[in-house]
């Protein structure tokens, strides 16, 4: 139980990483706030762990929004007075070669992977910083080192890891820790969508020859945000099998 009377808050936890992260943490005790703005998905996330016997609740603040987003915080600590855990899991994809790219493809990543991301740790940290603990987990991607048709994409996951760096250093003399996963190719219902070709060309740019799995990204982020990760903070872990780069 290593996160017993934790408390956590997940964006993007009607999908199939944040999914598996909620339900391993409540497994070790937490209880997880489920945001999603898919509410049928955040929905049967909460269903899940409940029927485990787990504590989870629903919010589906927009996080592109920053009034939405303070609410989602203020709901936080209207439940269950405390926030420990906040993990900026929320995300998208809109992509396109650069010359075909809209401004609209470029707003719609960009806000939701970076600009929610400083939002929800911009609502959050106060309350950390009251307590002088607190656990700030973002997600980044292997995406953030380049590739093609995803300059939105890349230039967004660059950002949550320039964030995660600036914010270790802003709050680590509260006590809180700022980590960063960088997936590489895991095996989702979304990944198993990808054109055959593209799959095995992936999978060769991957030393361990094969994809992850959900479990790898939700054990990766317990461990960073459990206290046998207390001295560790601005970190960008590569759970990608030895992938640097598309």
């Amino acid at each position: 139980m290593k996160l017993k009377d934790k408390v956590a808050l997940i964006t993007g936890a009607g999908g199939d990483l944040g999914r598996g992260m909620a339900i391993l943490f409540a497994q070790e005790g937490a209880r997880v706030m489920v945001n999603d703005i898919n509410v049928e998905k955040a929905e049967k996330t909460v269903e899940i762990i409940i029927d485990q016997g787990g504590t989870a609740t629903v919010d589906n603040s927009d996080l592109t929004n920053s009034k939405s987003v303070r609410q989602m915080i203020d709901h936080v600590m209207k439940e269950w007075g405390k926030l420990d855990i906040l993990v900026n899991n929320a995300g998208d994809v809109k992509d396109a070669l650069l010359v075909k790219m809209t401004d609209e493809d470029w707003d719609f990543v960009v806000d939701l992977n970076l600009k929610g991301s400083f939002f929800c740790a911009r609502a959050a940290a106060p309350h950390m910083i009251e307590r002088g603990y607190g656990k700030i987990l973002n997600f980044s991607s292997m995406a953030y080192k380049g590739n093609i048709g995803q300059v939105n994409y890349t230039s967004a996951k660059a950002g949550v890891v320039g964030m995660t760096q600036a914010l270790g250093l802003e709050l680590a003399k509260y006590s809180i820790n700022v980590n960063c996963i960088a997936p590489g190719l895991i095996e989702t219902p979304k990944a198993a969508t990808l054109d055959e070709k593209v799959r095995n060309y992936l999978i060769k740019k991957t030393p361990m020859r094969r994809m992850g799995e959900i479990i790898d990204i939700a054990k990766t982020a317990l461990f960073l945000v459990s206290d046998d990760a207390k001295f560790i903070t601005r970190q960008v872990i590569h759970v990608s099998g030895g992938m640097e780069g598309f």
